[in-house]
């Protein structure tokens, strides 16, 4: 059986929810996807710690930071090697450079089996991810969605897709995480891409301004 087209993916998500057809029509299909190489897959999770909580200009200038630090190249043995204080020093909090420190020993003892990711199922994924001190679900599942691929991740926590949905609904306020998990099921099997379109409808809200 062959998976739906990036066309025919944004075409059901308009049909279970009508709120989704005015950004689908001006965003387009959602962007193509691929599981990423082994090798890309600590660096990955390097940047989504990174990002926690950080606007997008401000977490580059940290990212090219940490990247300095490690010497042009973010894999294992440059983090250790960088250590807690001189990944404080290119602008992280401590809480962050510590959970980098930690998944690199994760990962370097296969507590967390980056290789074995492409055959284990989300709720694996999250569950070794998470495992590693500092890191929560919503870098686990930014580690889901741009890195492993996975169509069905339905990030509730964060605020972008909150704020998204809320616009496209016409809410008064914030949608809650409860209700929004909830308000997802209608979209099994396509979750990311939903979550996608909330933060296009962020996007063009913006420039509407």
């Amino acid at each position: 059986m062959t998976s739906p087209s990036r066309e025919e993916i944004a075409q059901t998500i308009a049909r279970r929810d009508k709120a989704f057809r005015t950004v689908v029509r001006s965003a387009g299909p959602p962007p193509a996807r691929r599981n990423a190489r082994v090798d890309e897959r600590f660096p990955s999770l390097v940047r989504s710690i990174v990002f926690q909580l950080l606007a997008t200009s401000a977490a580059n200038t940290i990212h090219a930071r940490v990247a300095t630090v490690c010497g042009g190249t973010i894999d294992i043995d440059s983090i250790l090697n960088a250590g807690v204080v001189d990944l404080k020093a290119a602008g992280l909090s401590r809480t962050k450079a510590e959970a980098m420190v930690d998944l690199a020993e994760h990962v370097q003892d296969r507590r967390v089996d980056i290789a074995r990711h492409g055959r284990m199922s989300d709720a694996e994924i999250l569950r070794e991810v998470t495992a590693v001190r500092g890191i929560g679900p919503w870098t686990a599942q930014m580690y889901l969605m741009h890195t492993m691929a996975r169509p069905d991740v339905w990030p509730v926590g964060d605020y972008g897709v909150r704020n998204g949905w809320s616009i496209l609904h016409g809410l008064d306020e914030l949608i809650s995480e409860a209700d929004l998990r909830s308000a997802g099921d209608r979209f099994l099997g396509a979750r990311t891409e939903v979550a996608w379109y909330c933060w296009q409808a962020v996007h063009f809200a913006r420039l509407a301004k």
